[in-house]
């Protein structure tokens, strides 16, 4: 008997149990090896159709999605803002009510307003999953990042994880911060002041090294230039000298810890080049990796029913 995921759709991590997230995580490990194999194909979404609906600019994530439909067998059709009537004002209610009326089997949708994928839940016949909503919740990156420590560190249970940089902005700070707590992992935020959320019941640092001492996993944070501006208005070079990541301040503090990014990184900002590329210490494209067995895993599971009904 096949697994089956007790959610319509895949929104949030708010909401999810540990049982719920493990089973995506278990369901995604078999796809890590399959994606390594020479032909990737498999035939379980033949003859569905998944949209991928990006109203902000992605490289890892639209294009694992894409490549994790099509391994699967999936019509997969990618819905472009700058070429579609959305430029000509269309509300995203009007255009979700078109992409309905196609009778899609998945939509997958990104977009700058948080809210927004539930919004669109309420309208689609079929399941829906965020892909990152404004500064709301991105949970396929937190569950990548959860597959990814599993998988590097052979547990997320007991593990000490440090997140630094923009949390207060970061829709993956938002989804990891409810992913981890839930499997076990202690939780730590570090940033400048005014990019710390408040009330999170979460130990907080605003210094760099305190935060990530003893650390099992750094996880750095992009920072907007935007928001850097606002915390640091002098030059980058300050933020990097206060807040980023090197081979020298992680040796000091967290001579065992792993290091990860979601990307995309600003290197020299928030963390030196060398260190991100170092496969000995960095995730990096391991989470990359991990990204289309996770969204391989949810296509999967979430068009479960539909295949079977």
């Amino acid at each position: 008997m096949t697994a089956s995921f007790p959610h319509p759709h895949l929104l949030r991590i708010e909401g999810l149990s540990a049982a719920g997230i493990n089973l995506i995580l278990d369901e995604a490990e078999p796809w890590l090896a399959f994606n390594r194999g020479a032909r990737k194909a498999d035939k379980r979404l033949a003859g569905l159709t998944q949209i991928n609906a990006f109203f902000e600019n992605s490289t890892r994530t639209l294009f694992s999605f894409e490549i994790a439909g099509k391994r699967l067998g999936a019509q997969v059709s990618s819905f472009h803002p700058a070429a579609s009537s959305v430029r000509k004002g269309e509300s995203l209610r009007d255009t979700a009510l078109t992409l309905n009326a196609m009778r899609p089997d998945v939509l997958v949708i990104r977009h700058e307003a948080e809210g927004a994928a539930a919004d669109v839940a309420a309208i689609m016949d079929c399941p829906v999953i965020n892909a990152g909503d404004g500064t709301g919740e991105h949970p396929t990156q937190a569950l990548l990042d959860a597959l990814t420590i599993r998988r590097r560190l052979g547990r997320i249970e007991g593990l000490k994880v440090a997140i630094c940089g923009d949390i207060l902005h970061s829709r993956v700070a938002g989804s990891n911060m409810r992913a981890l707590p839930l499997l076990g992992a202690e939780l730590r935020l570090v940033g400048p002041p005014s990019l710390l959320p408040r009330d999170t019941g979460l130990p907080t640092y605003t210094d760099l090294d305190e935060g990530i001492s003893g650390a099992d996993v750094v996880m750095m944070l992009r920072i907007q230039r935007e928001r850097m501006e606002e915390a640091f208005p002098d030059t980058l070079q300050d933020y990097h000298s206060e807040y980023g990541l090197t081979r020298a301040r992680l040796d000091a503090q967290a001579p065992g810890a792993l290091v990860m990014h979601p990307g995309p990184m600003n290197r020299g900002v928030e963390i030196e080049g060398a260190l991100a590329d170092d496969p000995e210490r960095s995730a990096i494209l391991d989470q990359v990796e991990a990204g289309v067995a996770v969204r391989m895993a949810c296509l999967d599971l979430l068009t479960r029913d539909r295949r079977e009904g």
